[in-house]
């Protein structure tokens, strides 16, 4: 997976979580790598379709609406 553990563990210490079920930080770790890697998939299909072979900020930014 692209997301660690402990990368989603400090989002949510961050976010104010105290404690944080080993359960719960494996599902969000699931959910934030389906959707990064959805947002990735659209940003390249712009990229393409703009005939880039760069993926640019703009890219993601549209992805992501």
């Amino acid at each position: 997976m692209y997301i660690s553990e402990h990368t989603v563990k400090r989002i949510l210490k961050e976010a104010g979580a105290e404690r944080i079920s080993a359960a719960a930080a494996e599902e969000l770790r699931k959910q934030l790598n389906r959707t990064a890697f959805r947002i990735s998939q659209k940003a390249v299909k712009l990229s393409k379709h703009a005939k880039r072979k760069t993926v640019e900020l703009s890219d993601i930014r549209l992805a992501c609406e």
